[in-house]
């Protein structure tokens, strides 16, 4: 990778980083860096071997710190925790305060200036026909439907669904549970607020239920159902892949709606006060969403093994796992990984083959449940991404052992080529915290990734290399498989990065990318780092020979520069930076993920999970 990354990474502020100025008059989207997120000192190192700071430095992002001698120790204190949880609290407490502001600021406009607007005026007549519509079956289907919003109810379910997500998977989801019992939490905290603050009348009909001494503004049943049963579809879509999690999303979703119809009917609340209730709970799920799930407030706890010495970073913790793919790693590669392993006190290792059926995934989740201390995964890029999607988050360390064709992210992450040399690298090692991508789209279930994913012309070259091409030639089977791919029709497609304006564009390819080296040590995304909290895009759009020139001259420079593209001007390579981005296609394209096909499609959503996952990773000079 080239040396001047950190001036890339300085234009983050300012927009993105073509490889050629943008077309006259067009604006380009900003995306500021929060402070404090800049490339800390402890970053990986450049692939070109240019002098770093060492792995493991004192105050690197990843909360692990090193003696004199190397020996990784405890963090105490450090700011990727307890700094990282105060950040948390701050942004919350403050963005609360705002959020009870607009609730209040909206309660006394309905109860003041607006109460003769319409469509306020006509919420009398509306209740009035909800009570000349009742009846003995509504009235017993409403009481349980409003149940459902209850104070009793909402916090026995919080506490269940917390108790479930702490102690039914195979490894507690804390961040999970804070999410949902903290947005419960504060929307409480608010409604109190607001019923304190603007007082609000009952709506004039019978009711059905006994008025608490709280204003009618806001609906509070429908505030925590919103809280209770949206975040736990929030939940259900981000960490699930099953088949079924669109369909309970939604069901739970429709729960917050009919609570407030329930309240409507049965002469609680007006129209405006389920309204303000469905916001009161939307926006205090979305503050600490917006912390605690999305934001980089709160990375995964530095993982145990941190503090073990050197060279025996897990042995004194438990048992080591071997995921390999038996493909690519025979009896005699087994035989010396083995004896790496004894050398480094990894006695007993338990070696587990995948499958067709299961590339790693499954066998990697089952040992981590099982309690091992360290998974080392043997195969390609796909072998490694799928034991990845099971450690995500979990700070059970990774030793990556390069058996595949590309094996992009050993590359990526300065590890030998050669297996045995690259796990006793790693195991002579120290942990540190790397970033995942996370993508989706239509047809493609939510799933990690540790290199890149794209559309167009690489998940095509990927698509058409044969297995016995790639077990002839190597990785330069994918370039003549590319090469018979350059005469594809170019894609058009819109771009959508971190809520900026959309951007259409067209391409031959487009690459989300963690790391930025490819096969034969092209830096083909220069300025993506797998430890700097963000993704990169780039977009490939060559016009012509001399597009592609300039395109070829863009990546051999290894370093997005600006000059004239092919075709008057056209860009030949662009750049962006994002955490999250949708990119949507004209029509169905080709994709890939982590050098696998993956079903066409017209969309991806992709988005960046910092620190997600722990690696073992050589100490500088050691």
């Amino acid at each position: 990778m080239p040396t001047d990354i950190p001036d890339r990474r300085a234009a983050f502020a300012g927009g993105p980083v073509s490889a050629v100025p943008p077309h006259p008059g067009e604006r380009v989207p900003t995306h500021p860096l929060p402070s404090g997120r800049e490339r800390p000192e402890g970053a990986l190192p450049t692939a070109d071997g240019a002098p770093g700071t060492a792995y493991g430095a004192p105050g690197t992002a990843y909360g692990a710190q090193t003696t004199a001698g190397g020996t990784p120790q405890a963090p105490v204190g450090t700011p990727a925790t307890a700094g990282g949880m105060g950040r948390a609290v701050g942004v919350i407490a403050s963005t609360a305060v705002c959020q009870a502001a607009l609730m209040v600021g909206i309660g006394l406009l309905i109860t003041g200036p607006a109460a003769g607007v319409w469509p306020l005026t006509s919420e009398d007549r509306f209740t009035d026909a909800l009570e000349r519509a009742r009846t003995g079956t509504l009235d017993t289907v409403s009481l349980v439907v409003s149940e459902a919003g209850n104070t009793a109810t909402v916090v026995v379910g919080t506490l269940l669904a917390c108790l479930l997500l702490l102690l039914a998977p195979r490894l507690p989801r804390w961040r999970d549970a804070l999410f949902l019992s903290v947005a419960v939490s504060l929307q409480s905290l608010v409604f109190l607020v607001v019923t304190e603050a603007v007082d609000r009348t009952r709506p004039d009909v019978e009711r059905l239920d006994a008025s608490p001494p709280t204003s009618s503004y806001t609906s509070g049943h429908t505030g925590a159902a919103t809280a209770l049963y949206a975040g736990l579809a929030v939940l259900v879509l981000h960490r699930t892949k099953a088949p079924w999690r669109r369909p309970v999303a939604f069901l739970l979703l429709l729960v917050p709606l009919l609570v407030g119809i329930a309240r409507a009917y049965r002469g609680m609340h007006h129209p405006t006060d389920i309204a303000g209730g469905l916001l009161n709970g939307g926006l205090s799920l979305l503050i600490v969403g917006r912390a605690l799930l999305t934001g980089s407030h709160v990375p995964a706890a530095a993982p145990s093994v941190a503090t073990a010495p050197e060279g025996a970073a897990t042995s004194a913790h438990g048992r080591t796992a071997v995921v390999f793919n038996p493909t690519v790693t025979d009896e005699s590669a087994r035989a010396e990984l083995r004896r790496v392993l004894e050398d480094h006190g990894h006695h007993g290792a338990d070696f587990v083959p995948t499958t067709a059926d299961d590339p790693g995934e499954g066998q990697t989740e089952r040992a981590v449940r099982h309690g091992v201390s360290l998974v080392v995964v043997c195969g390609g890029d796909g072998t490694v991404r799928a034991a990845a999607e099971a450690l995500a988050g979990t700070g059970v360390p990774l030793a990556v052992v390069p058996c595949g064709t590309g094996n992009l992210l050993a590359r990526n992450l300065g590890l030998p080529v050669k297996p045995a040399e690259a796990l006793a690298v790693a195991l002579r090692g120290a942990p540190h915290r790397i970033d995942l991508g996370r993508i989706e789209g239509d047809g493609m279930a939510p799933a990690h990734f540790t290199v890149m994913s794209g559309a167009g012309l690489d998940a095509a070259m990927l698509e058409s290399t044969s297995d016995r091409a790639k077990a002839l030639l190597g990785w330069p089977a994918y370039v003549m498989a590319g090469l018979r791919e350059l005469r594809a029709p170019r894609m058009r497609l819109t771009v959508s990065l971190d809520g900026a304006r959309p951007l259409r564009r067209s391409a031959r390819m487009v690459l989300v990318a963690n790391t930025g080296k490819v096969q034969g040590g092209a830096a083909l995304v220069p300025a993506a780092r797998p430890d700097d909290g963000l993704l990169d895009l780039m977009i490939l759009d060559p016009r012509g020979p001399g597009g592609w020139l300039s395109a070829v001259a863009t990546l051999v420079r290894r370093g997005p520069t600006s000059g004239p593209g092919g075709d008057g001007g056209a860009r030949s390579v662009e750049y962006f930076t994002f955490r999250h981005a949708d990119l949507r296609f004209d029509a169905p394209q080709q994709r890939e993920l982590d050098g696998d096909p993956v079903a066409p499609g017209r969309r991806l959503s992709a988005e960046v999970r910092p620190g997600a996952l722990t690696v073992l990773l050589p100490v500088r000079g050691k």
